[in-house]
């Protein structure tokens, strides 16, 4: 796997990442919801990397299966590999 220290600017890197969101009740993020929120949790999923800021050690992400950003900490994302994209 990749280093987020070593990622070059202007290609593309997604990564597994955790995050405390609001969640419904099977754990689930807004926009993967048909159910009420629960509350605050810990979601886990795979986002494509958008930007990466090495002064505050956090990148910008989208979550595939949700499509929803995050601002995720450099140390709860990992397995940072290239990504490709294909038409649906």
């Amino acid at each position: 796997m990749i280093d987020i220290l070593d990622i070059e600017v202007g290609k593309p890197y997604a990564c597994k990442f955790k995050v405390e969101t609001m969640l419904d009740t099977y754990g689930r993020p807004p926009g993967l919801s048909d159910t009420p929120l629960a509350g605050p949790g810990m979601y886990e999923g795979i986002g494509v990397i958008q930007v990466r800021d090495t002064t505050s050690e956090h990148v910008q992400l989208k979550d595939e299966k949700s499509g929803k950003e995050f601002i995720v900490p450099f140390k709860q994302i990992w397995d940072i590999d290239t990504a490709e994209f294909a038409d649906d």
